[in-house]
């Protein structure tokens, strides 16, 4: 695989860093994190105004119709800046799964307000701590009525409509749901990062409408998955890169013994240490923006491959750039706690780094014994 963004990717990608260093400094996410709104509604309204919301989602239903290598340059500089808005709900969950699954009236129904940015969508899958499976999942549709719990739902204080995997007659399926509409009941989640919000809602007989075939909720929510992983990575290594980024700028101006505490060996070895965590989580998101961009049979490995690494890049990013600043690195007046939040965030939103390890290795064991 030969694989670098085109000249005007790299064009969107400094559009996209000017637009967010000043809209989204950290101190409007810190103005999310200490304030009592969702999310940066005006920032929102100003990525759609630029497209970024219409990326993937074609002409006919409101969109622009470009590819998935310009969402992942769009995600690696939304990470960069922690933005505090509802996109990766919108456009990397629920979009996907809509132009998947969708029928023609459900994608002329909701496409067109995700791309302006005037809906906001939710995926609901977890109902707790433990992992979604068949044998747990106790939202159930009967009918076209849907009861039950989805806790933690990311976005879903905020958003108008939620996908959920419910249990039904065939086994398990996809359903769309009004959240504004009769049946449900939402409360706000408190998360270790505020300004990625999340809430538990309650459906009680809410009328659902299947998306997608019945009784493939399961394969629909894996290849969603898949889709979004390599997008979230992209997000991850924009953080991990960030982190990285702030702890050279301080050790380079911090002195000690009259020496930039840069050039101590122990400094030296942990910025080194998170080089080459984000640069070889980079490498495996190339992998599979190649994968995602082309819908290769790779895509499972290179999703997984991509999520494991990001995911662990960030955190180690997050981490050492609190140790680099000493004790100020733990107050709440430095900016890097900000960073560290959003790493453990994401590195939970679509399941465990566990998880995304034991994905990895089935994939792996099925695409060998495919080619065997």
């Amino acid at each position: 695989m030969n694989f670098e963004f085109s000249e005007e990717q790299d064009l969107l990608r400094e559009q996209a860093q000017s637009f967010l260093n000043q809209h989204s400094p950290l101190d409007a996410v810190r103005a999310v994190l200490e304030g009592d709104q969702a999310y940066d509604a005006k920032l929102y309204a100003g990525m759609a105004e630029l497209g970024w919301t219409a990326t993937t989602i074609p002409e006919q239903y409101g969109g622009i119709g470009l590819g998935h290598l310009e969402l992942c340059v769009i995600a690696e500089e939304l990470g960069r800046s922690l933005a505090p808005t509802p996109f990766s709900s919108c456009i990397y969950l629920v979009s996907e799964a809509l132009q998947l699954f969708g029928s023609d009236a459900q994608k002329q129904r909701y496409l067109p307000g995700l791309a302006s940015g005037e809906t906001i969508g939710a995926f609901a899958l977890a109902e707790g701590p433990q992992p979604a499976t068949a044998a747990n999942l106790t939202s159930r549709v009967e009918g076209d009525a849907l009861t039950g719990t989805k806790v933690p739902v990311a976005d879903g204080d905020c958003a108008n409509f939620a996908i959920v995997l419910a249990a039904d007659a065939d086994g398990g399926s996809l359903y769309l749901v009004d959240l504004d509409g009769p049946g449900v009941q939402r409360t706000t989640v408190e998360t270790l990062d505020p300004t990625r919000s999340h809430a538990s809602i309650e459906f009680s007989a809410a009328p659902a409408e299947r998306l997608g075939e019945a009784g493939a909720g399961w394969l629909q929510t894996d290849r969603i998955f898949d889709r979004a992983a390599v997008l979230f990575a992209f997000e991850q290594v924009g953080g991990a890169h960030a982190a990285l980024d702030m702890a050279k700028e301080y050790a380079l101006g911090r002195f000690a013994f009259g020496r930039p505490i840069a050039s101590f060996q122990a400094i030296k070895h942990k910025l080194a240490d998170m080089y080459i965590a984000a640069t070889l989580a980079r490498s495996n998101c190339y992998y599979g923006a190649w994968a995602l961009s082309t819908d290769a049979a790779e895509l499972p490995v290179a999703a997984a491959t991509a999520r494991v690494s990001a995911s662990q890049a960030f955190h180690e990013c997050a981490k050492e750039n609190i140790q680099t600043h000493g004790g100020m690195g733990f107050t709440w007046e430095f900016n890097c706690h900000l960073y560290y939040r959003r790493a453990k965030l994401l590195s939970v939103n679509l399941g465990s780094l566990p998880r995304w390890k034991n994905r990895l290795i089935t994939n792996i064991e099925t695409s060998n014994a495919l080619s065997a």
